[in-house]
């Protein structure tokens, strides 16, 4: 069904056009929330430390996890204490949690424990990112900067920096769930708030930020060592990938001239068993590095070899330039005594 919707979401035919109608009564209720957050009916939280919101209006993933590594890396490179917050989708609980190098995926889910094993950086899930947050500051008080992970419809939590990304689908459509692929009205929304938008695409459908997205030279074990992507050319490869666009990585490793005898797409976020591994052995894998945080934990044949392929996301140096200028801005505001200590 999901793929059929999808589908449906490029155009509007027959089956968006039977869902237009809820579509309609979505918008309503979309605008009807955001006004309540506006006018003070419905209770927002501010912090004394900038909040960037890295987030999308579309549904499925289009790069935010990606954007907010590299932010929280160019945050860190300026000497910024950089703190993440994430709501942990796919977890079990809905409480607050701090995720640490040891803490289980299905506790902290898939995304926030890549982010932290990648950046180091404090990360902290709830399902309320208000209470995220809080619990970040209380933990790290010298925190600089809040990068939350997800959340632009999360209007409990004040932003100071909304960024918004876009993959090849663009807006789609161009109407809302279920008639579309939008969570929220756009242009629309671009004029209440979004500071920026970035592209990851190949395709951008409008004007905004470019960044590329391309596959590092090497993949890496789970005993941390690495492998050159050259020397696995000419050898049949087993890909698999639990990501929101499976063929999208399989391309790149195509391009790569890296041979594939078969692939495998699961669902976004899948979560991976010991039955998945032992389907897997004799042969050498291919895996997304957000899949690897899930699968090196798990127990493997030892005739399988299980390698994790970086993914390089490279925003353009103009994005960088502009997110600068904006949390320049903000820190200007602040009292000297609070949220922008360095290292």
């Amino acid at each position: 069904m999901k793929q059929i919707l999808q589908k449906a979401w490029l155009s509007r035919g027959p089956l968006a056009c039977l869902l237009w109608p809820v579509a309609q009564i979505h918008l309503l209720l979309v605008r009807l929330r955001r006004s309540l957050y506006q006018h003070g009916l419905l209770a927002s939280e501010r912090f004394n430390v900038p909040v960037i919101v890295v987030g999308n209006v579309v549904a499925g993933g289009a790069g935010k996890t990606p954007l907010v590594m590299a932010l929280v890396k160019h945050l860190q490179a300026q000497g910024l204490n950089v703190g993440v917050v994430s709501r942990g989708y796919g977890r079990l609980a809905d409480d607050s949690l701090e995720v640490r190098p040891d803490t289980p995926v299905h506790e902290s889910g898939d995304e926030p424990a890549l982010i932290q094993h990648a950046s180091g950086a404090p990360v902290f899930v709830a399902r309320q990112r208000t209470r995220a947050v809080r619990d970040l500051l209380a933990a790290y008080p010298a925190t600089s900067v809040v990068v939350c992970d997800d959340g632009l419809q999360h209007y409990a939590l004040e932003r100071d920096i909304e960024i918004v990304v876009f993959d090849d689908r663009g807006v789609g459509n161009g109407w809302l769930l279920p008639a579309g692929p939008l969570r929220e009205p756009w242009p629309e929304r671009l004029r209440q708030g979004v500071d920026l938008v970035l592209h990851t695409g190949q395709k951008p459908a409008f004007a905004g930020h470019a960044s590329r997205r391309r596959l590092a030279d090497h993949a890496v074990a789970a005993d941390g060592s690495r492998v050159a992507l050259s020397t696995l050319q000419h050898q049949p490869l087993l890909a698999l990938a639990g990501i929101a666009s499976p063929e999208a990585f399989f391309g790149m490793l195509r391009a790569r001239g890296l041979t594939l005898e078969k692939t495998l797409g699961l669902p976004d976020h899948h979560a991976f068993t010991t039955d998945d591994l032992g389907a897997l052995a004799g042969r050498t894998v291919l895996c997304t590095e957000k899949d690897a945080i899930k699968l090196f934990a798990l127990p493997a044949p030892s005739e399988l070899k299980l390698l994790a392929v970086p993914l390089e996301f490279l925003p353009e140096p103009a994005f960088f330039t502009s997110l600068d200028a904006l949390l320049a801005a903000r820190f200007s505001q602040l009292p000297s005594a609070h949220g922008h200590q360095t290292t």
